[in-house]
């Protein structure tokens, strides 16, 4: 462990930085804690080239300024394993996510090495070596930190760096490594880490159970609760759980004491907030049929297409065994269902695509000529 470096002062920063200059691709990873907070607390960010291995301390830093300009150069690639945290503390660092990127995991689910692998049990597969688990559940934010802490977070980049060869070599040899950059653009795009209010509704779990205004008063109040959480940078549980969420939108109370008899609802919050969200519910239910959030049905298909999207279904699960990709990760019955209808889907897209998506979609092209030409 020769090799690592602990950064911990400005000069330092600005003297690795600019050794890196003109690098072709980066491994990258983060330690934050999030327990506490509504956005994710950076601890400390490990670095990886090809001849170093750096821990970056932005606790002591007083800005990580030429780190920063270094992951937005769009000449370098960073590899990430589960990247979409770790970016998102990027995104908050600067409003942007830092691209192009590359991210192991999902490499690993298209190159059948299991779908969410985790990144120790990666490296045990691809290079058989079984990393230190021990300090799994640290508390970042402690300093000094151990130099046994540090070696443990620069593992997570130090075999990063060999992973990324090698499954870009069999990307390439399948064909598919141009495929699955549409899915790392995808991964590294500003919406999906920007604050959006007004859609913090449809990670609400249970919300397909809701009906009409129900689903327009669920909308109102997670965007009210996201608000708070994003404000008060508190978990958004803290704020306020989906359970009472949800029942607060299943009974859409109207006064304070409907209010008080909402199962999980804390007094404390009917006392501070109480008739904000009677009227936040009240505006909702004032709002048009037409602007209710959609509920999304499934399409009653007759015999023969219903069959059209099994013999579908079989061909992808062919393709999934073939390719030892989980056929849940691969597609589902809906995915199948959107590219029947002619609608966009999954399937027409990145990696999807080339494993399977372009050649449903032929041959449905192939037989709605066959079924014109009769």
């Amino acid at each position: 462990m020769n090799d690592l470096l602990y950064i911990v002062d400005q000069p330092a920063l600005t003297d690795f930085c600019a050794d890196l200059r003109g690098v072709s691709w980066l491994a990258l990873d983060t330690e934050f804690i999030r327990e506490q907070t509504y956005y994710p607390q950076l601890c400390l960010i490990q670095i990886a080239s090809t001849d170093r291995v750096a821990c970056i301390d932005p606790l002591a830093l007083p800005s990580l300024d030429p780190l920063l300009d270094l992951l937005h150069d769009p000449a370098v690639t960073k590899v990430l394993h589960a990247a979409q945290q770790d970016l998102e503390i990027f995104y908050h660092l600067r409003g942007s996510v830092p691209t192009p990127v590359f991210d192991t995991q999902l490499a690993a689910l298209v190159l059948g090495h299991g779908g969410q692998i985790g990144y120790a049990a990666l490296v045990q597969q691809l290079l058989g070596v079984e990393l230190d688990k021990t300090h799994t559940r640290a508390d970042w934010r402690h300093r000094p930190l151990a130099p046994e802490w540090l070696a443990y977070a620069a593992a997570d980049v130090r075999y990063l760096r060999e992973l990324y060869p090698r499954q870009q070599a069999a990307l390439a040899a399948r064909g598919w490594l141009d495929a699955l950059a549409e899915d790392f653009a995808a991964l590294a795009a500003p919406d999906r880490y920007r604050s959006q209010p007004w859609e913090a509704w449809r990670r609400v779990r249970e919300h397909n159970r809701l009906r009409g205004a129900q689903r327009a008063v669920l909308r109102a109040l997670a965007a009210w609760r996201e608000e708070q959480a994003s404000t008060h940078d508190r978990p958004r549980r803290w704020i306020l759980d989906d359970a009472p969420l949800l029942e607060l939108a299943r009974r859409m109370p109207k006064t304070l004491n409907e209010l008080s008899r909402i199962r999980g609802l804390p007094a404390t919050t009917v006392q501070r907030q109480g008739e904000t969200l009677l009227a936040r519910i009240a505006a909702a239910r004032a709002e048009p049929a037409e602007q209710w959030p959609a509920r999304i049905s499934r399409p009653h298909f007759p015999p023969e297409q219903a069959a059209k999207v099994d013999e579908m279904l079989g061909l992808i699960a062919a393709r999934a065994d073939r390719y030892r990709i989980p056929s849940q990760n691969l597609a589902d019955r809906w995915h199948v269902e959107k590219l029947l209808l002619g609608e966009d889907s999954p399937l027409l897209h990145g990696w999807r695509a080339a494993v399977v998506g372009r050649e449903l979609l032929a041959r449905l092209t192939t037989d709605a000529h066959s079924q014109a030409a009769l």
